[in-house]
Protein backbone atom coordinates (compact mmCIF):
# COMPACT_ATOMS: atom_id res chain seq x y z
CA UNK A 1 0.00 0.00 0.00
CA UNK A 2 1.53 3.34 -1.06
CA UNK A 3 -0.65 5.29 1.38
CA UNK A 4 2.17 5.92 3.84
CA UNK A 5 4.10 8.19 1.47
CA UNK A 6 1.21 10.67 1.51
CA UNK A 7 0.72 10.83 5.30
CA UNK A 8 1.87 13.61 7.62
CA UNK A 9 5.10 12.35 9.17
CA UNK A 10 6.03 13.04 12.82
CA UNK A 11 9.65 14.09 13.17
CA UNK A 12 11.89 15.81 15.75
CA UNK A 13 12.46 18.64 13.30
CA UNK A 14 8.78 19.21 12.71
CA UNK A 15 7.81 18.84 16.34
CA UNK A 16 5.03 16.65 17.66
CA UNK A 17 2.84 19.62 18.48
CA UNK A 18 2.57 20.52 14.83
CA UNK A 19 1.99 16.91 13.83
CA UNK A 20 -0.87 16.58 16.31
CA UNK A 21 -2.44 19.74 14.92
CA UNK A 22 -2.18 18.43 11.37
CA UNK A 23 -3.81 15.06 11.99
CA UNK A 24 -6.73 16.66 13.84
CA UNK A 25 -7.72 18.27 10.53
CA UNK A 26 -8.76 14.90 9.10
CA UNK A 27 -12.46 14.25 9.76
CA UNK A 28 -13.68 11.14 11.56
CA UNK A 29 -15.83 8.78 9.49
CA UNK A 30 -19.46 7.92 10.00
CA UNK A 31 -20.16 4.16 10.02
CA UNK A 32 -21.83 4.21 6.60
CA UNK A 33 -18.99 6.16 4.99
CA UNK A 34 -16.38 3.90 6.57
CA UNK A 35 -18.20 0.83 5.25
CA UNK A 36 -18.36 2.19 1.70
CA UNK A 37 -14.68 3.19 1.72
CA UNK A 38 -13.69 -0.24 3.00
CA UNK A 39 -15.76 -1.91 0.27
CA UNK A 40 -14.04 0.23 -2.37
CA UNK A 41 -10.67 -0.89 -1.06
CA UNK A 42 -11.60 -4.59 -0.78
CA UNK A 43 -13.41 -4.79 -4.11
CA UNK A 44 -11.38 -2.40 -6.25
CA UNK A 45 -8.11 -1.75 -4.38
CA UNK A 46 -9.03 1.95 -4.38
CA UNK A 47 -5.97 3.63 -2.86
CA UNK A 48 -7.86 6.91 -2.30
CA UNK A 49 -10.39 5.07 -0.15
CA UNK A 50 -7.62 3.38 1.82
CA UNK A 51 -5.86 6.72 2.33
CA UNK A 52 -9.03 8.29 3.71
CA UNK A 53 -9.51 5.40 6.15
CA UNK A 54 -5.92 5.72 7.34
CA UNK A 55 -5.94 9.50 7.80
CA UNK A 56 -9.24 9.42 9.69
CA UNK A 57 -7.62 7.10 12.26
CA UNK A 58 -4.26 8.85 12.71
CA UNK A 59 -5.49 10.32 15.98
CA UNK A 60 -6.22 6.82 17.28
CA UNK A 61 -2.72 5.67 16.32
CA UNK A 62 -1.15 8.70 18.05
CA UNK A 63 -3.25 8.19 21.17
CA UNK A 64 -2.18 4.55 21.47
CA UNK A 65 1.45 5.47 20.76
CA UNK A 66 1.40 7.96 23.63
CA UNK A 67 0.52 5.05 25.91
CA UNK A 68 4.04 3.73 25.27
CA UNK A 69 5.94 6.72 26.61
CA UNK A 70 8.89 6.15 28.87
CA UNK A 71 10.71 3.38 27.02
CA UNK A 72 13.56 5.70 26.10
CA UNK A 73 12.64 5.73 22.40
CA UNK A 74 11.88 8.75 20.18
CA UNK A 75 8.17 9.43 20.35
CA UNK A 76 8.09 10.36 16.67
CA UNK A 77 9.37 6.88 15.77
CA UNK A 78 6.83 5.20 18.03
CA UNK A 79 4.04 7.13 16.31
CA UNK A 80 5.44 6.19 12.90
CA UNK A 81 5.35 2.52 13.90
CA UNK A 82 1.76 3.00 15.09
CA UNK A 83 0.92 4.35 11.65
CA UNK A 84 2.49 1.30 10.01
CA UNK A 85 0.26 -0.92 12.14
CA UNK A 86 -2.74 1.20 11.20
CA UNK A 87 -2.02 0.72 7.50
CA UNK A 88 -1.72 -3.02 7.98
CA UNK A 89 -5.13 -2.98 9.67
CA UNK A 90 -6.71 -1.02 6.81
CA UNK A 91 -5.16 -3.41 4.29
CA UNK A 92 -6.72 -6.44 6.02
CA UNK A 93 -9.98 -4.91 7.27
CA UNK A 94 -13.15 -6.77 6.28
CA UNK A 95 -16.20 -4.48 6.55
CA UNK A 96 -18.55 -7.47 6.37
CA UNK A 97 -17.50 -8.69 9.82
CA UNK A 98 -19.75 -6.11 11.45
CA UNK A 99 -17.31 -4.13 13.61
CA UNK A 100 -15.65 -0.75 13.17
CA UNK A 101 -12.17 -0.25 11.79
CA UNK A 102 -10.99 1.36 15.05
CA UNK A 103 -11.77 -1.82 16.99
CA UNK A 104 -9.84 -3.94 14.50
CA UNK A 105 -6.97 -1.48 14.11
CA UNK A 106 -6.13 -1.23 17.81
CA UNK A 107 -4.55 -4.70 17.88
CA UNK A 108 -2.45 -4.06 14.76
CA UNK A 109 -1.28 -0.68 16.06
CA UNK A 110 -0.23 -2.06 19.45
CA UNK A 111 1.45 -5.08 17.86
CA UNK A 112 3.48 -2.85 15.52
CA UNK A 113 4.59 -0.61 18.38
CA UNK A 114 5.48 -3.51 20.63
CA UNK A 115 7.53 -5.21 17.93
CA UNK A 116 9.43 -1.96 17.42
CA UNK A 117 10.09 -1.59 21.14
CA UNK A 118 11.25 -5.19 21.46
CA UNK A 119 13.61 -4.78 18.51
CA UNK A 120 15.04 -1.67 20.08
CA UNK A 121 15.68 -2.97 23.60
CA UNK A 122 18.61 -5.34 23.87
CA UNK A 123 17.42 -6.61 27.27
CA UNK A 124 14.27 -7.96 25.72
CA UNK A 125 15.87 -8.94 22.45
CA UNK A 126 18.44 -11.25 24.03
CA UNK A 127 16.35 -14.26 24.97
CA UNK A 128 14.06 -13.09 27.75
CA UNK A 129 11.05 -15.09 28.90
CA UNK A 130 7.40 -14.28 28.32
CA UNK A 131 7.16 -13.22 31.98
CA UNK A 132 9.98 -10.71 31.50
CA UNK A 133 8.26 -9.30 28.42
CA UNK A 134 5.07 -8.88 30.44
CA UNK A 135 7.13 -7.06 33.06
CA UNK A 136 8.57 -4.81 30.38
CA UNK A 137 5.12 -3.69 29.22
CA UNK A 138 3.34 -3.72 32.58
CA UNK A 139 5.81 -2.31 35.11
CA UNK A 140 4.48 1.24 35.06
CA UNK A 141 0.91 0.09 35.60
CA UNK A 142 2.06 -2.07 38.51
CA UNK A 143 3.91 0.89 40.02
CA UNK A 144 0.87 3.12 39.63
CA UNK A 145 -1.28 0.54 41.41
CA UNK A 146 1.08 0.71 44.39
CA UNK A 147 1.41 4.51 44.25
CA UNK A 148 5.13 4.14 43.52
CA UNK A 149 5.53 6.55 40.62
CA UNK A 150 8.45 8.54 42.01
CA UNK A 151 11.79 8.40 40.19
CA UNK A 152 14.62 6.23 41.47
CA UNK A 153 14.71 2.77 42.99
CA UNK A 154 11.57 1.15 44.34
CA UNK A 155 11.15 0.39 48.02
CA UNK A 156 11.86 -3.27 48.89
CA UNK A 157 8.23 -3.98 49.75
CA UNK A 158 7.10 -2.62 46.37
CA UNK A 159 9.71 -4.67 44.54
CA UNK A 160 8.51 -7.81 46.32
CA UNK A 161 4.85 -7.12 45.52
CA UNK A 162 5.46 -6.40 41.83
CA UNK A 163 7.65 -9.49 41.48
CA UNK A 164 4.87 -11.58 42.99
CA UNK A 165 2.10 -10.03 40.89
CA UNK A 166 3.98 -10.35 37.58
CA UNK A 167 5.67 -13.68 38.32
CA UNK A 168 9.26 -12.48 37.89
CA UNK A 169 12.24 -12.23 40.22
CA UNK A 170 12.88 -9.19 42.41
CA UNK A 171 16.20 -8.69 40.61
CA UNK A 172 14.35 -8.45 37.29
CA UNK A 173 11.97 -5.84 38.72
CA UNK A 174 14.85 -3.73 40.02
CA UNK A 175 16.79 -3.99 36.75
CA UNK A 176 13.80 -3.20 34.55
CA UNK A 177 12.75 -0.28 36.74
CA UNK A 178 16.20 1.27 36.47
CA UNK A 179 16.17 0.92 32.70
CA UNK A 180 12.71 2.42 32.33
CA UNK A 181 13.04 5.22 34.89
CA UNK A 182 13.51 8.75 33.62
CA UNK A 183 13.00 10.26 30.21
CA UNK A 184 9.24 10.74 30.46
CA UNK A 185 7.98 13.97 28.97
CA UNK A 186 5.69 16.14 31.04
CA UNK A 187 2.03 15.23 30.63
CA UNK A 188 1.08 18.88 30.84
CA UNK A 189 2.88 20.09 27.72
CA UNK A 190 0.34 21.87 25.53
CA UNK A 191 -0.47 20.45 22.11
CA UNK A 192 -1.55 23.33 19.91
CA UNK A 193 -2.02 26.97 20.73
CA UNK A 194 -5.35 27.82 19.19
CA UNK A 195 -7.39 28.46 22.31
CA UNK A 196 -10.31 26.07 22.38
CA UNK A 197 -8.41 23.60 20.23
CA UNK A 198 -5.48 23.36 22.63
CA UNK A 199 -5.00 20.12 24.54
CA UNK A 200 -2.32 18.60 26.71
CA UNK A 201 -0.28 15.46 26.15
CA UNK A 202 -2.25 13.66 28.84
CA UNK A 203 -5.37 14.04 26.68
CA UNK A 204 -3.73 11.74 24.11
CA UNK A 205 -2.82 8.96 26.52
CA UNK A 206 -4.14 5.46 26.07
CA UNK A 207 -7.20 4.42 28.06
CA UNK A 208 -6.42 2.89 31.44
CA UNK A 209 -8.72 0.00 30.55
CA UNK A 210 -6.30 -1.30 27.93
CA UNK A 211 -3.88 -3.98 29.06
CA UNK A 212 -0.63 -3.94 27.13
CA UNK A 213 0.68 -7.01 28.96
CA UNK A 214 -2.33 -9.08 27.98
CA UNK A 215 -2.12 -7.82 24.40
CA UNK A 216 1.49 -8.92 24.20
CA UNK A 217 0.76 -12.24 25.91
CA UNK A 218 -1.96 -12.99 23.36
CA UNK A 219 0.38 -12.20 20.49
CA UNK A 220 3.16 -14.24 22.08
CA UNK A 221 0.83 -17.24 22.36
CA UNK A 222 -0.29 -16.76 18.74
CA UNK A 223 3.35 -16.82 17.59
CA UNK A 224 3.93 -20.01 19.59
CA UNK A 225 0.90 -21.67 18.02
CA UNK A 226 2.12 -20.72 14.54
CA UNK A 227 5.49 -22.30 15.26
CA UNK A 228 3.72 -25.43 16.50
CA UNK A 229 1.62 -25.51 13.33
CA UNK A 230 4.72 -25.46 11.14
CA UNK A 231 6.27 -28.25 13.20
CA UNK A 232 3.07 -30.31 13.21
CA UNK A 233 2.77 -30.14 9.42
CA UNK A 234 5.80 -32.42 9.33
CA UNK A 235 3.59 -35.44 10.13
CA UNK A 236 1.81 -35.10 6.78
CA UNK A 237 3.00 -36.47 3.48
CA UNK A 238 3.28 -34.14 0.50
CA UNK A 239 -0.19 -34.92 -0.86
CA UNK A 240 -1.89 -34.52 2.52
CA UNK A 241 -0.05 -31.27 3.17
CA UNK A 242 -0.95 -29.83 -0.24
CA UNK A 243 -4.62 -30.75 0.03
CA UNK A 244 -4.94 -29.45 3.58
CA UNK A 245 -3.24 -26.15 2.74
CA UNK A 246 -5.36 -25.62 -0.37
CA UNK A 247 -8.61 -26.57 1.36
CA UNK A 248 -8.21 -24.99 4.81
CA UNK A 249 -5.31 -22.55 4.92
CA UNK A 250 -5.61 -20.61 1.66
CA UNK A 251 -7.47 -17.30 1.71
CA UNK A 252 -9.67 -18.68 -1.09
CA UNK A 253 -10.11 -22.46 -0.60
CA UNK A 254 -9.69 -24.67 -3.66
CA UNK A 255 -12.77 -26.76 -4.48
CA UNK A 256 -12.93 -30.54 -4.18
CA UNK A 257 -13.65 -30.68 -7.89
CA UNK A 258 -10.47 -28.81 -8.79
CA UNK A 259 -8.32 -30.99 -6.55
CA UNK A 260 -9.93 -34.19 -7.81
CA UNK A 261 -9.01 -33.23 -11.37
CA UNK A 262 -5.49 -32.26 -10.30
CA UNK A 263 -4.85 -35.58 -8.50
CA UNK A 264 -6.92 -37.79 -10.78
CA UNK A 265 -9.11 -39.17 -7.99
CA UNK A 266 -12.73 -38.70 -6.93
CA UNK A 267 -13.97 -35.72 -4.94
CA UNK A 268 -14.90 -38.10 -2.12
CA UNK A 269 -11.32 -39.37 -1.98
CA UNK A 270 -10.02 -35.79 -1.74
CA UNK A 271 -12.47 -35.13 1.09
CA UNK A 272 -11.28 -38.23 2.94
CA UNK A 273 -7.64 -37.23 2.58
CA UNK A 274 -8.46 -33.73 3.83
CA UNK A 275 -10.31 -35.01 6.91
CA UNK A 276 -7.59 -37.52 7.76
CA UNK A 277 -4.83 -34.94 7.31
CA UNK A 278 -6.66 -32.50 9.59
CA UNK A 279 -7.07 -35.18 12.27
CA UNK A 280 -3.35 -36.04 12.10
CA UNK A 281 -2.46 -32.35 12.35
CA UNK A 282 -4.73 -31.87 15.38
CA UNK A 283 -3.25 -34.88 17.15
CA UNK A 284 0.28 -33.58 16.62
CA UNK A 285 -0.69 -30.06 17.74
CA UNK A 286 -2.15 -31.46 20.98
CA UNK A 287 1.01 -33.47 21.58
CA UNK A 288 3.19 -30.37 21.11
CA UNK A 289 0.83 -28.29 23.25
CA UNK A 290 0.99 -30.74 26.15
CA UNK A 291 4.78 -30.58 26.03
CA UNK A 292 4.55 -26.79 26.40
CA UNK A 293 1.83 -26.85 29.07
CA UNK A 294 -0.73 -25.38 26.65
CA UNK A 295 -4.24 -26.50 25.77
CA UNK A 296 -5.49 -26.94 22.19
CA UNK A 297 -9.31 -26.91 22.07
CA UNK A 298 -10.97 -30.03 20.67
Amino acid sequence: MSTYANLPAPSPEQGLNRYMQEIRKFPLLEPEEEYMLAKRWVDHQDSAAAHKMVTSHLRLAAKIAMGYRGYGLPQAEVISEANVGLMQAVKRFDPEKGFRLATYAMWWIRASIQEYILRSWSLVKLGTTSAQKKLFFNLRKAKAKLGALEEGDLRPENVAQIAKDLNVTEAEVISMNRRLSGGDASLNVTVGSDGEGSTQWQDWLEDEDSDQANDYAEKDELDTRREMMVQAMGVLNDREKDILVQRRLNDVPVTLEELSESYGVSRERIRQIEVRAFEKLQDKMRELARAKGMVIPA
